[in-house]
Order: structure tokens, then C-alpha cells, then sequence
């Protein structure tokens, strides 16, 4: 069965449309913020908590969606599959268990072990793969099946309206913003929310982040076309581990304001700030994008009012290790 269709720019209605379609599966996160951080940096700043929501992390939305999106249009498939390195795995397992729809998830050999147990618990059948590149070719073989729906984890329509319900909630509940930032791996979640985000704030920018150690999107803009990764990347932001955008993504990614590269000291210096600050269990994936407020911030004046997607808290035991080797809690340093 096809996946993609891709023929027309998505709007704020098929965003809306998402938001009818999970409503009652997925869960209205909590906007959340610190007023330490926000006295130290002199702006405020809102975090939408993806990091509470089904399965730890915004995937749910776009999971969701896609599978309510073909049963909506009489498209029930005999099996879907996904390819992940964790939260849509989670994702799109758990959304097919709702409809009691079999999957199957492709995964890297090296896929947090937490993140592979709660995909196997919502019932899909796990796949792991020496590579990151190894996970895309079985899927992709495997999509040629017949009554086989493969949910990619970004380059896909629905996938990104769903993930864009995210902002579409925080920007109703605050009105005008001066910014709105999201991490970037895929690009779907920034796909999504650069959706919202020009319908309902309109003035507000919209800037992502990126690991410097996975900068695929970042070389991308700078190349104008897709850049591709030679190889799994290694960084502390798992959730950004990806080879390269999608063609459907990179046209979204090509209209942000800015997109930032974060080094993997300031990735565990957030980690453990925000997880401190917001009393949350929050992904390093997440925590990435405060650097890229930090970066924005930068020679502006007047007080600035921000929004932050927090896309999930899914961590394990080794990346806790990993980001908690050194403490950075003794100072705070912009």
C-alpha cells in the first residue's frame, strides 16, 4: 500500500483536522514554565510538555492520527509498520494496539532498550537492524507487501499535521508570541508547528535546533538540497539521530527563521537545567532547544514571550550515565 501523499501545501485546517481526530486518544499537555529561569533570562518562556504525553512523547499526535486518518477513508490495513529509533516506534505501536491493527517496528541495534520494551509492551512485533540505514531499506521492503501501511516517523502528511496539534493547543492557549521553537530531526514536529505557528501567530518566528554532531538539516539549507549522513550520528540527542530530512519536510524546514546547532555540552547543560528548573523527566532531544532560545536571544531587546516544545521524557539508563558524567548544575552560564 502507498504511504505518501504528497500534492499540495497543508494548512492550518488539516492541522485542525488532526486535532478533531486524536481528540480523546491523545492527551492536552501542560503549558509549564520556571520563574527562576524566566528572572534569569529576563523573558518568559512556555514549555508545552510533550514529555506527559502518551508514551512520553509527542510521536503519539502523529501516530494517531495516520492510523484514525485510514480508517477515516476506509483504508484499515492488515499490518503497519514504521521504522524508529524510539518514540515513534512507541508511537505508532501503541495507536495500532487502539484499532487492533498488528505492527510491525524496525529499529537500530543500538535503540534505547527502554524505548524497544515499551514498543514490544503496546504489542508490535520489533525488528532490530544493525544500522540506521539497514532499519530504512527493511522498511521500505517490507512496504511493498500488500495490506502493509508504512507510517514513516516524519516525511509524511498526516504524521506532520498531527505532530502540529502540539502548537496548535499552546498557541490557542497563549495568543501572540514573539518565537516558537522546536528540535529538529526529520523535521516533522517543525513541519507541524511552523504550520501552526504562521496561522495563529503569525508575527512570532520559528526557529528549530539541531544537534551540531547530526547537522543534516543545517547542511541541507546551507547546500539547498538534502544532505545525507554517512553514518548513524553520535550525540546525546537520540531523537535527532536521523540520516537525512524528507523531500516532503525539507520544504517546510527551507521556511523557518533559523535553525541553530547545538554542541553536545550544551545539550547535557539542558538536560539537567530544565529537568532541575521544570521538575520534569525530560529527553535530551527536548532540552536541545533551549540552547537555540539561548542563540535567538542573543542582542534583542525588550522582553521577549517564547514557546518551547518539550517532545518527550524517554530516557534510559545509559543516556542517563551519559548525560549526567559531568555536573553543570554548579553555575548557571548563558
Amino acid at each position: 500500500m502507498t504511504t505518501l501523499e504528497h500534492d499540495r501545501t497543508l494548512g492550518i485546517a488539516d492541522i485542525a483536522q488532526a486535532k478533531r481526530r486524536i481528540h480523546g486518544y491523545t492527551l492536552e499537555t501542560p503549558l509549564v514554565s520556571s520563574s527562576l529561569l524566566n528572572q534569569w533570562l529576563g523573558h518568559e518562556v512556555y514549555f508545552k510538555a510533550e514529555c506527559l504525553q502518551k508514551v512520553g512523547a509527542f510521536k503519539a499526535r502523529g501516530g494517531c492520527n495516520t492510523v484514525r486518518w485510514l480508517l477515516e477513508n476506509g483504508r484499515r490495513p492488515e499490518r503497519i509498520i514504521a521504522n524508529s529509533s524510539g518514540n515513534h516506534a512507541q508511537a505508532v505501536a501503541w495507536a495500532s494496539s487502539l484499532f487492533d491493527i498488528p505492527s510491525t517496528i524496525f529499529m537500530p541495534e543500538n535503540v534505547s532498550r527502554v524505548k524497544a520494551r515499551a514498543t514490544e509492551s503496546y504489542g508490535a512485533e520489533v525488528v532490530l537492524c544493525a544500522t540506521r540505514a539497514e532499519v530504512d531499506e527493511r522498511v521500505l521492503e517490507a512496504a511493498k507487501d500488500p495490506g502493509v501501511y508504512w507510517i514513516p516517523p516524519y516525511n509524511h502528511e498526516q504524521v506532520i499535521c498531527g505532530q502540529g496539534t502540539a502548537a496548535y493547543e499552546a498557541l490557542h492557549e497563549l495568543g501572540e508570541v514573539d518565537a516558537v521553537f522546536a528540535p529538529c530531526g526529520g523535521g516533522g514536529l517543525v513541519s507541524g508547528t511552523l504550520i501552526a505557528t504562521r496561522a495563529l501567530a503569525p508575527k512570532a518566528e520559528m526557529i528549530a535546533a539541531e544537534p551540531l554532531q547530526a547537522n543534516d538539516a543545517a547542511i541541507s539549507l546551507r547546500e539547498n538540497r538534502i544532505h545525507c549522513l554517512s553514518a548513524t550520528p553520535d550525540t546525546l540527542a537520540d531523537g535527532a539521530r536521523t540520516l537525512a530530512v524528507g523531500d516532503i519536510t525539507f520544504e517546510y524546514i527551507r521556511r523557518l527563521d533559523a535553525l541553530y546547532e547545538v554542541e553536545e555540552q550544551r545539550i547535557a547543560f539542558w538536560t539537567q537545567w530544565l529537568t532541575h528548573l521544570l521538575k520534569l523527566h525530560i529527553e535530551p532531544t527536548s532540552a536541545m532547544t533551549m540552547d537555540a532560545v539561548r542563540q535567538w536571544l542573543k542582542g534583542r531587546s525588550g522582553k521577549k514571550r517564547l514557546l518551547v516544545i518539550l517532545t518527550g521524557g524517554n530516557v534510559d539508563q545509559g543516556m542517563m550515565s551519559a548525560l549526567w558524567r559531568d555536573n553543570y548544575l554548579n553555575e548557571f552560564e548563558l
